[in-house]
């Protein structure tokens, strides 16, 4: 049974900076893409950010030059580097992996980001 474990969320004011780590407790790592999405109050959860097999990564347009994921498969995790934090980036971010082969989904337990202005 793969186990996604968030860390590094928290308060922080606007403009600052935190990095989210999720470690992935399976044996696969490698080969999953790999993907942070997020959900604020009221609203439907979003992808983030992507990271596959080969490195390639996708941002959405509002993180564009300011979030930077990335993977470290000997360590089995993966990143979110989130720098000019905004309050509109305030949420629960979630890390999920996603199995290239079989195509099976699983999702972390969400760490809490809350930026204030």
């Amino acid at each position: 049974q793969v186990q996604l474990v968030e860390s590094g969320g928290g308060p922080v004011e606007a403009g600052g900076s935190l990095r989210l780590s999720c470690v992935d407790s399976g044996s696969g790592f490698s080969l999953n893409t790999m993907s942070w999405h997020r959900q604020a109050p009221g609203k439907q959860r979003e992808l983030v950010a992507s990271v596959n097999s080969v490195r390639s990564t996708y941002y959405i347009d509002s993180v564009k030059g300011r979030f930077t994921i990335s993977r470290d498969n000997a360590k089995s995790t993966v990143y979110l580097q989130m720098d000019s934090l905004k309050p509109g980036d305030t949420a629960v971010y979630y890390c999920r992996a996603r199995n290239s082969g079989s195509g099976d989904e699983y999702w972390g337990q969400g760490t809490q980001v809350t930026v204030s202005s």
